[in-house]
């Protein structure tokens, strides 16, 4: 008789934040739907991770301006039924009253149906809007072996960068001493003064863990009801956490360059650099690994066109990302990635850009370190990304001075 795996794991992923730093890319939709790197969404690569790993019991909690969202994963998420496999999405249902989730940790707690439902041993809980390949089986096991009530991915990062993270400190056997969100001025690591330990929002808990720790922090009214700031500082004080090291993640594939390669596309300019990352001949992110693929939904479009072979009049690309359904006519194009539908005209120049499905450019006209969201047509003659004081005038722009056009904004009328 076939025995049920010991270790039953159930993937909670938690997609319902606003994401207001990446306005405008989520005037219109949420955060984990936000295009990436031509043809995916930001999500794509969290629910990657765990199908490649073998974990195909995944619900996916919404909330804010979930349509796009919720449309994308039920396209193309499907999970075989035969076996019992599913990627649900699960929207605030106010099950315990008539309010939105408040924090991640309340969006668990509204929804341990979901847990009583699977009964899983263990519940990975993790970001919906990270860019990184990562084996959750590998984590899991650490995790198992370690006896702890909730383990945490940890990775190094530049000092300079810790005050956005939540920050690690960990004896020498991996056991979490302090966890601290946010610090304006955290602790660099004993052998790196120039690093710290952050947490990349990667959780693997034992399941009555979770649910303890969401209903006792349910009842504290002075909680901010948050994974990160409520739930693992409450485990950490009990000395019931350990971390794992992410750069000891094998991932199949995976080349020496772009090993523990792993973004929080928090706002505009890490979303700008991470698409950036994908364009290089040897990139620091690699696409192209297909013993762990990224998957998306394919689209139903004829092979990029490239057109015209005339001094002056050249289609080309460069150190670029081309999708389907592209047309290049007579146009230049560098270290840009172009999605679905893009149709860029003669003389036109498109560098270092990020445009989104059926974006046009008009002839003649100039794009440089911009981000296009979806339906915009730039006239021709046009100059986006040259002039900043008139870029500013007219368009946001990032601290980093990025350009960013919303979906369908009208340009020059």
């Amino acid at each position: 008789m076939m025995q049920r795996e010991p270790r039953h794991v159930l993937a909670i992923v938690l997609a319902g934040g606003e994401g207001k730093r990446l306005m405008p890319l989520t005037a219109d939709r949420a955060k984990p739907a936000v295009p990436f790197g031509g043809t995916y969404r930001l999500i794509d690569f969290a629910l990657s991770n765990l199908a490649n790993a073998a974990i195909f019991k995944i619900v996916v909690l919404t909330q804010y301006k979930s349509h796009s969202l919720d449309r994308h994963i039920a396209q193309m998420w499907r999970m075989s039924t035969l076996l019992g496999n599913y990627v649900a999405t699960v929207p605030a249902q106010m099950r315990v009253g008539p309010r939105w989730f408040v924090g991640s940790a309340d969006a668990i707690y509204q929804n341990l149906n979901l847990i009583y439902d699977e009964r899983p041993t263990h519940i990975c809980v993790l970001g919906a809007d990270h860019i990184y390949r990562m084996d959750m089986r590998q984590m899991v096991e650490h995790h198992v072996r370690s006896g702890a009530s909730l383990t945490l991915a940890g990775i190094r990062v530049p000092i300079e960068q810790a005050p956005a993270f939540g920050i690690i400190e960990a004896d020498a056997n991996g056991r979490v001493l302090t966890f601290r969100e946010k610090p304006p001025a955290p602790q660099p690591l004993p052998d790196a003064p120039h690093q710290a330990y952050a947490s990349m929002g990667v959780y693997v808990f034992d399941t009555d863990a979770l649910v303890d720790a969401v209903t006792a922090d349910s009842e504290r009214e002075d909680s901010v009801h948050d994974v990160g700031g409520s739930l693992v500082p409450m485990l950490v004080e009990r000395g019931e956490a350990t971390v794992y090291d992410f750069s000891t993640n094998d991932v199949p594939g995976a080349t020496e360059r772009d090993r523990g390669y792993w973004r929080d596309v928090g706002d505009l300019d890490i979303y700008y650099e991470a698409n950036m990352d994908l364009v290089a001949p040897d990139p620091i992110f690699n696409l192209y690994n297909l013993q762990w693929p990224i998957y998306t939904s394919p689209r139903p479009l004829p092979p990029a066109k490239f057109v015209f072979d005339e001094e002056g009049r050249r289609g080309m690309a460069i150190d670029s990302l081309i999708s389907v359904g592209v047309i290049i006519s007579g146009a230049t194009v560098r270290r840009s990635i172009l999605s679905p539908g893009v149709f860029v005209h003669t003389g036109a120049t498109v560098e270092g850009s990020v445009l989104m499905d059926n974006v046009e450019v008009g002839r003649g006209a100039v794009i440089r370190n911009t981000i296009i969201d979806k339906n915009v047509r730039v006239p021709s003659g046009w100059r986006i990304g040259v002039d900043p004081e008139s870029d500013r005038a007219r368009f946001h722009v990032s601290h980093g001075g990025v350009v960013a056009l919303r979906k369908g904004q009208q340009v020059g009328d």
